[in-house]
């Protein structure tokens, strides 16, 4: 079961699907999409992001945006796909309605993966249904029909990913920190490597962000920001042709020289150990 929603004029696309794995090249573009990707199985589906394998239970779903590289082809049970282009609805400009940036999407830590409970399943099963009947009825607000139900999807899931992911002690002003920080690296990882860089953008001391996020994760504010760099380098290094000068300028590096040491020092590999080793699992 494939259904997908286009916009030519805007470029908008929603696409559903009950098995990813089959109709991920049956829709007019997804490169640029992002997608829930939910286990409605009654076992467990592995996938691979970013060349990780990742396990979904059942009734676990997960987000991964544009930038993320999924593959399913070790997988033999269908997943579930929700997935949308910023034309049809941008997370960005409706932030202030769902709060999603930097706990479902474009955040610097874990995939974030949520569990539906069994009393919000219903709920899950219910929305489902709707777009499968709202993709059915094509009319002149079908398009604003389905924005809504995504909206529903975004701020449902967001809601189960604060309960699941986030500290319980931390409050509803800090947990807004620590989205908009994961926000903010995310955004500018490639040319703001401080902390104060972004605690000036967040009009909060450099010290207020490491007390917060010591409560929060284990890794300093400083180790997410280079964590997120040496990730986009292995995503360059596993999924584009570009050599090591390309990628340490894409990154703001002044020299190959001076990403190689970074590398090495993240990885414990240099850049061609790293390339090769990529060789050697394929």
């Amino acid at each position: 079961m494939k259904y997908e929603y286009n916009d030519s004029r805007l470029g908008a696309i929603l696409g559903l699907t009950s098995d990813f794995k089959k109709d991920e090249y049956r829709f007019s573009d997804i490169s640029k999409t992002i997608k829930f990707l939910w286990n409605r199985n009654c076992d467990p589906v592995a996938l691979l992001v970013d060349g990780m394998t990742v396990e979904l239970l059942p009734n676990q779903l997960m987000t991964v945006t544009n930038l993320q590289h999924v593959s399913l082809e070790a997988s033999e049970l269908p997943l579930a796909a929700i997935l949308f282009n910023r034309e049809f609805y941008c997370i960005f400009d409706h932030d202030s309605e769902v709060s999603c940036n930097g706990i479902l999407f474009f955040g610097t830590q874990d995939l974030p993966i949520v569990t539906i409970s069994k009393d919000q399943l219903n709920k899950y099963n219910l929305l489902y249904d709707m777009f499968v009947e709202e993709f059915s009825t094509p009319d002149n607000i079908q398009g604003d029909m389905l924005q809504m139900l995504l909206k529903r999807m975004i701020i449902l899931s967001t809601r189960l990913a604060k309960e699941q992911l986030i500290v319980k002690t931390l409050d509803n002003d800090q947990i807004d920190i620590i989205r908009k920080f994961n926000y903010l690296v995310d955004l500018h990882y490639k040319t703001r490597r401080r902390v104060s860089d972004y605690a000036e953008m967040l009009f909060k001391s450099p010290k207020t962000l490491s007390n917060l996020f010591s409560i929060y994760n284990q890794r300093s504010p400083q180790q997410i920001i280079l964590d997120r760099i040496a990730l986009e380098s292995k995503r360059l290094m596993n999924y584009t042709d570009k050599q090591n000068q390309e990628i340490a300028f894409d990154l703001g590096f002044n020299d190959a020289a001076h990403f190689s040491r970074f590398f090495k020092k993240m990885t414990q590999m240099t850049p061609s150990e790293y390339r090769e080793s990529l060789v050697l699992v394929a």
